[in-house]
């Protein structure tokens, strides 16, 4: 790839299918960004009707969420809250969350900072000056 095309901004996916009938869309991860030297993780996912994203914390990355089809409830420290269509939601790094579709499903696109690969690294020296083995 060129590297006028690499920068050049760019149609990634179309969300219409998930817009107008996510009935049909199958649950899971419908959509992922992949291109080359990103800084941002995106995907697209979507939950069938009363599905569940158990709670869990991501203590590592903030992470926007926008509510792109359908409806549910995101519980978090501070209680339910609901989301719709439109709803664009801020999940800190640290935050503890559990996303529940309603009776329509739930797509929503997820926005944050790309996670560094795995790296091997050499192992630590130790006071001997020799390296240490795990």
């Amino acid at each position: 790839m060129s590297d006028e095309r690499a920068t050049a901004p760019r149609v990634v996916h179309d969300l219409r299918p998930l817009l107008t009938d996510d009935a049909t869309v199958p649950a899971g991860v419908v959509w992922r960004l992949t291109e080359p030297g990103r800084q941002l993780d995106a995907n697209v996912l979507h939950l069938g009707a009363g599905q569940v994203v158990e709670t869990h914390t991501e203590s590592d990355l903030d992470v926007l969420l926008v509510v792109v089809s359908g409806s549910g409830t995101l519980e978090g420290a501070d209680g339910p809250l609901a989301l719709a269509a439109g709803t664009m939601l801020w999940l800190p790094r640290g935050s503890t969350r559990r996303l529940r579709a309603g009776g329509e499903g739930l797509g929503y696109l997820t926005v944050h900072r790309r996670r560094p690969g795995m790296q091997i690294k050499p192992a630590p020296r130790g006071d001997d000056g020799v390296r240490d083995v795990c």
